[in-house]
């Protein structure tokens, strides 16, 4: 029966309902973060830390119109992110889509021990984090406060057989989580409906981001 395989360069895999999960580094970055650390800060004093977001294990969470206070470093992240969702969204034919986006963001302040639980989006077509500072956790996995996304899958066949996985790009996370460690001056865009949440930041800094969800605006 082996005799009757077809050999390897006749067998071509394609990896079917990818998921896009997008990081870019904004340019300059260093002086937009101390701009931006600056402006977050100032805003926690005047606004108490809301308990109304469910995902929030502690931690402080602006309320959703940053576009408002934020100012020009404001500005300059939901443009960047504007621009980003231009370029990944199509039409069903592939041409370039022409979206008017409407814009929701916020600041979070992640300090030892909050972290967020797994949630989604509802209303949005993409959503995404900006990091301005990560606490140190980006280059010490020790210190915990990644961002981590489940398999939009489901459990697939690690319920059967979690030792398993799928041979290819993207095939050892099948039925599991996958973690992005934070970097100051990176943005991660993904689709709004992909579940995702923050691991506990064990650190004993600030690890600061702004959040966002990109809508398509109502006619």
């Amino acid at each position: 029966m082996a005799k009757e395989l077809p050999p390897p360069e006749h067998v071509e895999v394609r990896n079917a309902f990818p998921t896009p999960v997008i990081m870019a580094m904004l340019p300059d970055h260093e002086k937009l973060n101390t701009r931006l650390k600056k402006m977050i800060y100032a805003r926690e004093k005047k606004e108490p830390a809301s308990d109304a977001y469910d995902s929030n294990m502690g931690g402080w969470h602006s309320t959703r119109d940053l576009q408002k206070w934020g100012g020009k470093a404001g500005e300059q992240i939901i443009d960047s992110a504007k621009s980003i969702a231009d370029r990944m969204t199509a039409t069903r034919d592939g041409r370039p889509a022409d979206v008017e986006w409407e814009v929701n963001a916020w600041a979070n302040i992640n300090r030892k021990g909050h972290s967020n639980e797994f949630h989604v989006h509802p209303g949005a077509y993409w959503s995404g984090t900006y990091y301005v500072d990560d606490g140190g956790c980006g280059t010490d996995p020790s210190l915990g406060g990644q961002f981590v996304i489940m398999d939009p899958r489901g459990p697939g066949p690690s319920m059967y057989a979690p030792n398993l996985c799928f041979q290819g790009p993207g095939g050892q996370a099948v039925g599991a989580t996958e973690l992005v460690p934070p970097r100051p001056g990176i943005m991660i865009m993904f689709p709004a409906w992909l579940s995702h949440g923050v691991r506990p930041y064990l650190g004993d800094q600030d690890r600061i981001s702004i959040a966002f969800n990109l809508a398509v605006k109502a006619e």
